[in-house]
């Protein structure tokens, strides 16, 4: 079979895109807050049940709203995984926050919760579970430690739209929960992000920070009669032609979904001889937890090289990558954070953790593809 060239992610297109945009420039609205945006903001708040959903520019700024919310200050420590993407630290750190990195499991990769109380401290303030690919933390568990110890939880749910945990949407159960609608992610808006505020009382708060610190919003509502500025914030709002480009996308979100979740299963499926071998270990997906086919990785056995893995299939254009550095080793997370407990299972995955290519359009002929290099190298990369 001739090699066929693969990328790790290939941006899917419904076909309204453009459309969409065309409309808002039609319309002349192309600030923010639109009639895109509110169409957004309705969907969100229907599908995840939260109390108010608010786009913005990025699932960072998402999150950079949430410290802003809990009214982080320095020295505050706020507990996370530290097998996670940069922006769910920085957001913390921003404020003078200090994120404290705690172990994952070894079945889902999420913050480990049986751990989460020996890293409880006086200056503790938050939770911030990630959900990895998609698939959700414990969170009856962690609900639970943070009402014991008043606490704080922001679900880092950017990898998780369309996923639900004993069917409640991920982003929906904490305090406040976090999106990405990334080009990477499963549905995108090329950047961009939402904030899910599920505790009513932070809703106002929420939409002053998102616009600048002002009550604009309350005065286009004819609330007040005029509108001034209240608190801290920023510009944290996308403009329309982003949102007119994720309504598309959310139209034809349980779509994508169901494809991509065709095309995960398909992984799994033909990977279960290699993980009987003992060459790698497949994704866990706990019955609690409906993921959405956000990534598809495996974990090489112990004495298999992850790079020769990775060269072999290069070699043969396919795009497949490894994930995060962890924080509490890189320099920043040094300066900044500090680690609570043993990091044994995130040293651990993150030197043996493979990504595939997973996207919407990838074809059975080329996944098989990608399925027959990687058997080949992970077999031929054994090291005796």
């Amino acid at each position: 079979m001739n090699s066929l060239k693969i990328p790790f992610n290939k941006p899917y297109m419904t076909g309204k895109e453009l459309y969409y945009i065309a409309e808002a420039n039609f319309g002349n609205k192309l600030a923010g807050d639109g009639p895109f945006t509110k169409r957004c903001h309705n969907w969100l708040e229907q599908s995840t049940d939260c109390s108010k959903a608010l786009l913005t520019h990025s699932c960072t700024a998402a999150l950079e709203m949430a410290a802003l919310l809990l009214d982080i200050q320095p020295g505050d420590e706020v507990i996370m995984p530290s097998y996670t993407f940069v922006s769910t630290a920085n957001a913390f750190v921003l404020r003078g926050g200090v994120p404290v990195f705690v172990d994952i499991r070894e079945d889902t990769l999420n913050l480990d919760e049986r751990l989460i109380e020996a890293a409880i401290t006086p200056r503790t303030r938050a939770i911030v579970p990630v959900h990895y690919a998609g698939v959700a933390c414990e969170m009856d568990a962690i609900m639970a430690i943070a009402r014991r110890h008043g606490l704080k939880v922001v679900e880092d749910a950017a990898q998780g739209v369309m996923s639900t945990y004993k069917g409640r949407a991920l982003g929906s159960i904490g305090d406040l929960g976090a999106y990405s609608f990334h080009e990477t992610k499963n549905v995108i808006s090329g950047e961009g992000g939402a904030l899910l505020v599920n505790d009513p009382e932070l809703a106002l708060r929420a939409e002053i920070i998102r616009e600048k610190g002002t009550d604009r919003n309350r005065f286009f509502r004819g609330e007040v009669d005029k509108y001034t500025w209240q608190e801290v914030g920023s510009s944290f709002l996308p403009g329309e032609l982003t949102a007119a480009f994720l309504w598309a996308q959310l139209e034809e979100a349980q779509t994508i979904t169901r494809e991509r979740l065709a095309i995960w299963a398909r992984y799994h499926e033909a990977l279960e001889t290699l993980e009987s071998k003992g060459l790698l270990q497949r994704p866990r997906v706990p019955v609690d937890c409906q993921h959405n086919a956000h990534m598809y990785y495996v974990l090489l056995a112990p004495g298999i090289g992850r790079q020769a893995v990775l060269s072999e299939l290069k070699s043969n254009d396919i795009n497949a990558v490894f994930h995060y550095v962890p924080l509490h080793s890189s320099p920043a997370g040094e300066r900044y954070g500090r680690v609570a407990g043993s990091m044994e299972v995130t040293n651990k995955i993150s030197k043996c953790l493979i990504r595939l290519p997973l996207w919407v359009g990838l074809t059975i002929e080329q996944q098989g593809w990608v399925m027959d290099v990687l058997s080949r190298a992970v077999v031929g990369g054994v090291k005796l």
